[in-house]
């Protein structure tokens, strides 16, 4: 099901006048001070620390995993889109760094585009949430791996970050700080005893988010869509780290991680002495984050909107309402040498991202000309066999359907037949295959779009006016950011 489609179903909050009205609500009292006490330990610049000042008026939340460098290109056009919709409505543009997420194999990664190779550093990261991670023992590795560009200011300001939460943090002051972006990372010594209040009442009634959950993906269901979240008998919303990060079930009046049972104070001590042991899952993440940030609007992406929308009982049970949601921007980032080849073949960068080979072979078909003698004929073909099925049908009607099966079935042969033309010349020309190898590496890298691969702060090192084209980006909807 469409996301516009779920939305309407569900009356999900969509759109500015439903961020408008949002706004002004109060986030936690001790919010400003221990964002201004975590910004300034960071050394983050001036533009971060004076937005604070818009969360008396609001916020529009993004969020990611802690990727290397920033992670994909996702990453700032979520905080693209985030600073956008708050700098209209005078708020404050907010990304939650989700330190708390211990899966690495989603993180471990970084690809860079070198030349005309793709370069890929793996780093043997341990099963840990990201806020865990100390940088110190892959600094050598990733400064090696970065070569010139970890000489860079922002870069190295970076890499002074003691664990990969940080790292990302940092990242994101580097190069969207002056736009005022604020990163909040809940595992951040001075921001997670905000959330100890949220515990506590998850605590108090462990299986009330986790059922609420449930009646909504049952409402999800029987409207036709697929809701992503299911809690199992007994699971509640939280994770407890001790030697590994676990979910919690609570049965009989106690609660089990599988390996050893807690009475709710015992947990209850634990958050109290380290809050960071005792973290929600995906189903309270969102509400979480609302409990402690005055949320108007919460960009997210399509995979990420499906989750949320069956958030909307959690945020009751809660007293919280459902923040304005928006689709993040979409953007391909095109260098002079790739937007040259596309221009050869008259094709649009996103028909590539979209569609891959078959968008250029689709391409190639309107710049050779034998093959455009080749199509006009079989389309004449096809005309007449046309013609020729009306005769048919004058003479005999009851064989009109065998005739135009017969056109049809031409016609799919005549296409596949040409198709197989295409391929097999490609596969002969040298200069074909180059451009689009060299295309898929720059914008279909790995098989997966550009945005989910490269770092966004690949661009802005190779060129300098990369993060003026993103912040002149629109904050949805689909944007070409032409470099060089």
């Amino acid at each position: 099901m469409e996301t516009a489609l779920l939305a309407r179903l569900l009356g999900l909050p969509q759109g500015e006048e439903a961020l408008k009205a949002r706004l002004g609500r109060a986030g936690h009292p001790g919010l400003a001070e221990a964002l201004k006490a975590y910004l300034k330990r960071l050394g983050a610049p001036q533009e971060a620390l004076a937005a604070l000042e818009g969360l008396a008026r609001g916020a529009v939340v993004a969020g990611q995993q802690a990727g290397l460098l920033g992670g994909p290109a996702l990453v700032f056009y979520k905080a693209h889109t985030a600073l956008r919709l708050a700098e209209g409505v005078g708020g404050a543009g907010v990304f939650w760094v989700a330190s708390q997420d211990h899966d690495v194999e989603e993180v471990r990664h970084l690809h860079l585009l070198v030349g005309e190779e793709v370069r890929t550093l793996s780093l043997p990261l341990p099963p840990l949430p990201a806020g865990r991670i100390p940088l110190a023992p892959y600094l050598e590795d990733l400064k090696a791996f970065l070569g010139p560009w970890a000489r860079d200011a922002r870069v190295a300001y970076a890499l002074e970050g003691k664990t990969l939460a940080e790292f990302f943090a940092r990242t994101l002051l580097a190069f969207l700080g002056p736009r005022g972006l604020i990163p909040f990372d809940p595992m951040a010594e001075e921001l997670a005893p905000l959330f100890l209040g949220a515990l506590e009442r998850e605590l108090a009634d462990p299986l009330a988010s986790a059922q609420a959950i449930n009646e909504e993906a049952e409402r999800i269901r029987a409207l036709g869509g697929k809701p992503p979240l299911r809690r199992k008998p007994g699971a509640t919303n939280l994770f407890l780290e001790t030697d590994a990060r676990r979910l919690l079930f609570y049965e009989g009046g106690a609660f089990t991680d599988g390996v050893r049972r807690y009475t709710a104070r015992e947990l209850w001590e634990v958050a109290r002495q380290d809050p960071t042991r005792l973290t929600p899952a995906a189903g309270l993440r969102p509400v979480f984050q609302d409990l402690v940030l005055p949320t108007a609007g919460f960009v997210v992406g399509p995979n990420e909107f499906r989750y949320v929308a069956e958030l909307s009982r959690v945020y009751a049970l809660h007293g919280l309402p459902v923040p304005a949601l928006f689709l993040r921007l979409q953007a391909v980032a095109l260098e002079p040498p790739i937007r040259r080849i596309l221009e050869n073949y008259r094709l649009s960068p996103w028909a590539l991202v979209e569609r891959g080979e078959e968008a250029f072979l689709g391409a190639v078909r309107g710049v050779w000309e034998g093959y455009r003698s080749l199509e006009e004929e079989l389309r004449g073909l096809l005309a007449r066999l046309e013609a020729w099925e009306a005769q048919a049908r004058d003479l005999e009607p009851t064989l009109e359907r065998p005739f135009r099966r017969f056109r049809v079935r031409l016609a799919g042969e005549g296409e596949r037949l040409l198709r197989k033309l295409l391929r097999a010349r490609m596969g002969r020309d040298a200069v074909l295959m180059g451009h689009l190898e060299r295309l898929k590496r720059h914008l279909l890298p790995l098989g997966q779009p550009q945005e989910r691969v490269y770092p966004f702060a690949m661009y802005a090192l190779r060129h300098p006016e990369a993060l003026d084209r993103l912040q002149e980006a629109p904050s949805q909807g689909k944007a070409t950011l032409v470099l060089g």
